[in-house]
Parts: structure tokens; C-alpha cells; sequence
């Protein structure tokens, strides 16, 4: 009998719930909108589709971001290819053959799937080339600076670094949050007193890691390091050195290895050499260059090298090319410096203007005499080089970023000698800036 009661009273209850159920679909299914048919993207739609735009008012650039091609009866005194390389037949060969047999870019950082045969072939001849251990290739010669120095510097670690190394070399100093010091630009008595009060205030020590950070020809100078002292202080001091030879690699010394062999500096006393591969070679990249020791720490260390896709296989290759040619032909070299040395003289003649620049080296800074505001000479700086432009000459003007740089360097127009140049250029340039002041510099 009580198990009739427990039958009936579970039925009851199953009905209830099967009735709210079904009050409840009826329900749902008489409220329920008519779902409107999807709005399918056609072509038409597509074309006539303009996105919003990321911010809501327009930015003022007062230059375009490129300059555009350049004609090629244009002389190019702007571009940094010093030993004419750019346009090489053998380089632009030998990267069309290597674009034909492994396509545009590897698609991977290297130590994924982003190595070729060709970059182990260029660090292999790099290494032999700059007489080193061994050598590390970057993709990119600005990530090469920002990525190597903070691969060594650390927090805690104190970094003495000239104060016209440029913005590459600053990106890696911040990026490792060292203590920095800037000495003044060239200026050995002043480091050295930086060093010594640095062991009088017990900041430079045995257990503190301590560099020193130079560039064999300065590009915001021109200028070149006088590596000899900066040798002597980092023995006597117990630094580590790091070097960017970034505009002496192929420019200076007997065989283009730079400013160690122009000074007869052994490499070993450098122990970190860095360099672009986007002037002398032609090309794109960077490398690093040291012992077996110092190089392996920066493939797992140098973030640029780790998390970066490789350098593309035809531009790897242009750099190869590069070699065979300062390899066999080191009177490139000899030709550079001559005409290198041939526009310093042409310099000195300028009637309106100064100039800064080591007579070897490719970079010279050309600045305004008179005493203007920074925003002045930038301003007629740029009507100079759009004049000379028109007048069949391309230069540049220096480009620094005024609220970054450290110690930002006066406007300037930066000239790149070139191995092709001739005195007949030379004089050209120098008459045509003299005629550009007269028709648009300051009255």
C-alpha cells in the first residue's frame, strides 16, 4: 500500500514537470523574434567598405616617410653603400640566383627553421674574414646593437658609453637597464676621470660587471674612435669593450676589416665586436663577432637573433658576394679612402657652413655656421637639400628623434662618400651647397 502512495505521488509529480515543459517551449517559441537572414559580404560591399579610422584627428608629418626614387642621373651622396656595391652585377646576381633557389624569406627565426645553408656559410666567412672564433648573423643592423649589449648588461651592471654612439647602441643601453654614463664624445681625459671616480665612489669593482662602449667611426660625427686609449683604460680599469664597427667594416685597414687592423689593435682585446651589414656589403643584416664563447651566449640570449626571422637567403647571399669582392679586390678599399680623404680637403673650402668627419671617414656632417635655433637650421637644412635635389645632387639630412636621443646632435647634412665619385663631383657638391645657402639658407 505505501508503495501504491510512492507510485502516485512520483506520477504527480512527473506531470507537473512535463507540463511546465511544455508551457515553457510554447512559450519560448511564441516570443521568439524572426531572426533576420545574414548580410553576406559581396564584392560590391567589399569595395565600398572604408574603415574607421584609428584616431580621430589627422597627423602632420612635415616630410614623407621616403623619399622616393631617385633618378639615376641623380648623384646619390646620401645613401651609405661607400663601395658602390648596390649596384654590383655580381652581387645582384648571385641574390637573384639564391631568390630562385630558396624564394623571398625563411619564415622562421634561426634557431627554429629560419637557418640556410648560406647563413652558416656567411658567419663561416665572416669569422675567417674578421680573423675572430666565430660570428653571429642578425637580420636587421639596428636590432643587432639593441639586442647584443643586453645580452651581457644587466641590472647592476655600470656601462660607460660615448655620447655620440647612436640611437641603435642608446635602444640596447636602456634595454638593459644598466647604470650608464656618457662621457664626452672622443674624449679620453674625461672617461678616464669618469673611471676613476668610479673606484673612489667603490662603484667600479671586481664583482660588478663593467663596459666600455665605442664606435669605430661615429655616425653622428663621422669621427674616429681612438681605440689604442680606449684599450689601455679598459685593461687598467678591468672593463669589457664593445665595438661597432658598423661604418669601418670594409672602409678602412689594409684588407676592410676595419678599425682594429687600420690601428693594428690584436681583436682579442675587444670582446665584442658588432657591425651592420647595410653599408659597405649593400645589404641587409647585422653580425656579431667574437670568441666561441661570447658569440653562442647570444643564440640564446640576443633576442633580435632568437625571436626574429632570419635574414632572407638572396640578402644573405648579396653579403657572400660582398666578401669574394673585398677578398679579391681590396684596391675597392684604397679607392674609397682616397676619395674619402679628396672630400675633406673639398669641405674645407665651404664658405658658409663647417664640417666634422675623420678624413677616412665615408660619413661627413656638414653643419650651418650661423647661430640660429635647432628647429632653424633643421628648417633651412631641409630647403638646402631640396635645392640641391632639384640641382640634380641627392643629400640628407640627419634624422634624430630630439626627445630620445642622448645629448642630440646639431642639424646637419650628412654626406656618404662613395668610391665612384669623382673630383668633378666633389667640386659639384661642394660649389652646389655653397649656391644652395645664397638661394634659400638664412638671409
Amino acid at each position: 500500500m505505501i508503495l501504491m502512495d510512492i507510485y502516485d505521488t512520483a506520477s504527480w509529480w512527473t506531470l507537473v514537470i512535463a507540463a511546465q515543459v511544455v508551457i515553457g517551449s510554447a512559450y519560448f517559441l511564441w516570443t521568439k523574434k524572426k531572426r533576420e537572414p545574414e548580410d553576406k559580404l559581396t564584392y560590391k560591399k567589399f569595395n565600398e567598405w572604408k574603415p574607421l579610422p584609428l584616431v580621430e584627428y589627422d597627423l602632420k608629418v612635415d616630410e614623407p616617410p621616403l623619399m622616393g626614387k631617385i633618378d639615376e642621373n641623380v648623384l646619390n651622396v646620401g645613401a651609405t653603400s661607400f663601395l658602390n656595391f648596390d649596384k654590383e652585377p655580381q652581387i645582384m646576381e648571385s641574390a637573384i640566383a639564391s631568390l630562385h633557389k630558396y624564394g623571398v624569406g625563411s619564415c622562421g627565426p634561426r634557431g627554429f627553421y629560419g637557418t640556410i645553408d648560406v647563413h652558416l656559410e656567411l658567419e663561416e666567412r665572416l669569422a675567417k674574414f674578421l680573423q675572430v672564433e666565430e660570428t653571429c648573423v642578425y637580420s636587421y643592423g639596428f636590432s643587432t646593437m639593441a639586442s647584443a649589449i643586453p645580452a651581457y648588461a644587466k641590472k647592476g651592471d655600470i656601462i660607460f658609453a660615448d655620447e655620440k654612439v647612436w640611437f641603435a647602441i642608446q635602444k640596447g643601453i636602456e634595454a638593459s637597464r644598466s647604470n650608464v654614463k656618457y662621457f664626452k664624445h672622443n674624449d679620453m681625459k674625461d672617461l678616464e676621470r669618469l673611471l676613476e671616480e668610479g673606484v673612489q665612489k667603490k662603484e667600479l669593482h671586481p664583482k660588478r660587471r663593467a663596459f666600455i662602449i665605442v664606435e669605430a667611426i661615429y655616425y653622428n660625427s663621422g669621427k674616429m674612435c681612438p681605440l689604442r686609449k680606449v684599450v689601455e683604460l679598459a685593461r687598467r680599469y678591468k672593463l669589457r669593450i664593445m665595438l661597432d664597427e658598423s661604418l669601418s667594416i670594409g672602409v678602412i685597414g689594409k684588407n676592410g676589416r676595419g678599425l682594429t687592423e687600420h690601428l693594428n689593435v690584436p681583436r682579442d682585446e675587444v670582446d665584442l665586436i658588432m657591425g651592420s651589414l647595410e653599408h659597405s656589403f649593400a645589404t641587409i643584416g647585422g653580425f656579431c663577432a667574437g670568441t666561441h664563447f661570447i658569440v653562442e651566449h647570444q643564440r640564446l640570449s640576443g633576442l633580435g637573433y632568437c625571436f626574429s626571422a632570419s635574414l632572407p637567403p638572396m640578402l644573405t647571399q648579396a653579403a657572400i658576394s660582398a666578401l669574394d669582392i673585398l677578398e679579391t679586390k681590396p684596391v675597392v678599399i684604397k679607392e674609397l679612402d682616397e676619395v674619402s680623404v679628396k672630400l675633406n680637403k673639398a669641405l674645407d673650402n665651404l664658405k658658409h657652413y663647417t664640417y666634422s668627419g675623420h678624413e677616412l671617414s665615408p660619413v661627413k656632417h656638414v653643419y650651418l655656421k650661423d647661430d640660429i635655433s635647432h628647429n632653424d637650421k633643421q628648417s633651412y637644412l631641409k630647403k638646402i637639400t631640396k635645392y640641391c635635389m632639384e640641382k640634380g645632387i641627392a643629400m640628407t639630412t640627419a634624422a634624430y628623434l630630439v626627445d630620445q636621443e642622448v645629448k642630440c646632435p646639431e642639424p646637419s647634412i650628412r654626406l656618404a662618400s662613395n668610391r665612384k665619385l669623382t673630383n668633378d663631383n666633389i667640386k659639384q657638391i661642394c660649389e652646389l651647397l655653397d649656391e644652395a645657402y645664397e638661394k634659400v639658407g638664412p638671409k
